[in-house]
């Protein structure tokens, strides 16, 4: 059994995959190109926003918007406590300091109140300065954007949308990566979608936010490469993911209904016996994930073992809070009172779910926990 079935998705449109792909190798367009315009036309229409900006890789995408708001030493920037490492490592990057929030237990989730909480006792302390927040849609919900930008808006925040895993999410109708004021998201294979290596893109409404991350993301450029008027990196997409990606569009749609379809068989079955995910109403999941929690430690891990017996993997999205992290050890954090995070890195347990995965399996998944 298969915990992102790639291989299926891959053999049921092969035809328009590989002919994607041989049309950029004849062409010899390997970066840039057509296919990459196309692509961030075809995104920005998708999510409901003005600009599209492609490139290397999701991390990337959050430090480009970091960079294009000037976002430096003394800043700090509001990030959940639970969550990939990525949506907070590149915020000392940029010189500024990540604040550690707490999360929802119901939706994994950055918890507004725990982050209005936040914002007050950095401004009480007085040795940074609230800048920006960024909120993650994980596991493929989008956060709870209405109460969030009441709050930044009240506190004179920016916010930044880590749609990594929510591309295909919404609120209403409103998309995912159309939240923050500026958005972004990950194209790596197993997230909602992928391409076949990295990719990553941002996304705004805002036209001099749009030209920086332009720039940045090909070593500051002017108006050419060899015109570097600032100091920035090399993150561009590659032509071909760009390509594939372009094929994958047009079937994601009913990917994320048949993954909806089989998350509600999971929770259907799994109610009662362990905690399940809780959608919001009026929201709308990419299921990225589906995570349950168990009562402890003990009882996830002799679930894990049984699983792993059968023959069907599952993974632990995260071992560890954030502030937790080693890597975190030597760097200037600031951190609040994280106890659900901690609780919830001990209890969780993603299980397999994809497009291509059969109601027979979910049965022998669920009877098995």
């Amino acid at each position: 059994m298969e915990f992102k079935d790639l291989k299926t998705q891959y053999m049921r449109h092969k035809e328009a995959i590989d002919g994607a792909i041989a049309k950029t190798v004849a062409s010899a367009q390997f970066i840039g190109g057509e296919p990459v315009t196309r692509l961030e036309k075809q995104l920005a229409e998708y999510v409901g926003v003005k600009h599209c900006i492609s490139c290397a890789n999701g991390t990337d995408a959050l430090l480009l918007g970091l960079m294009a708001w000037g976002v430096g030493e003394g800043d700090a920037v509001f990030v959940p406590d639970f969550t990939f490492f990525s949506t907070a490592e590149v915020v000392p990057w940029t010189g500024a300091t990540p604040v550690f929030v707490d999360i929802d237990a119901d939706t994994f989730n950055m918890s507004p109140q725990a982050l209005e909480e936040a914002v007050a006792g950095v401004k009480a302390e007085g040795r940074l300065k609230p800048r920006a927040v960024i909120a993650v849609d994980l596991f493929g919900q989008p956060a709870e954007y209405e109460k969030i930008r009441r709050i930044t808006q009240e506190q004179g925040l920016l916010l930044l949308e880590d749609g990594a895993q929510g591309f295909g999410g919404r609120i209403g109708e409103k998309r995912a990566c159309s939240f923050g004021d500026i958005s972004t998201t990950s194209f790596f294979p197993v997230k909602p979608l992928g391409c076949y290596g990295d990719g990553g893109a941002v996304f705004t409404d805002n036209d001099e936010w749009a030209q920086l991350v332009r720039s940045f993301k090909v070593h500051g450029k002017g108006e050419d490469k060899y015109d570097n008027i600032r100091l920035g990196m090399n993150s561009r997409l590659d032509t071909i993911q760009a390509a594939v990606l372009s094929e994958k569009l047009a079937f994601f749609d009913e990917e994320l209904e048949n993954c909806n379809r089989l998350a509600g068989a999971y929770t259907e079955r799994l109610r009662g016996k362990v905690k399940t995910p809780e959608i919001l109403p009026g929201y709308y999941s990419s299921w990225a994930q589906y995570t349950v929690q168990f009562a402890d430690e003990k009882m996830r891990g002799e679930a894990m073992g049984r699983l792993k017996e059968a023959g069907i993997p599952s993974m632990i999205y995260y071992k560890k809070p954030m502030h937790a992290l080693h890597a975190f050890a030597d760097t200037q954090t600031y951190r609040t009172d994280c106890g659900t995070a901690q609780k919830v890195s001990g209890t969780c347990l993603s299980l397999p779910l994809h497009a291509y995965l059969q109601e027979s399996e979910i049965d022998k998944i669920t009877g098995l926990i």
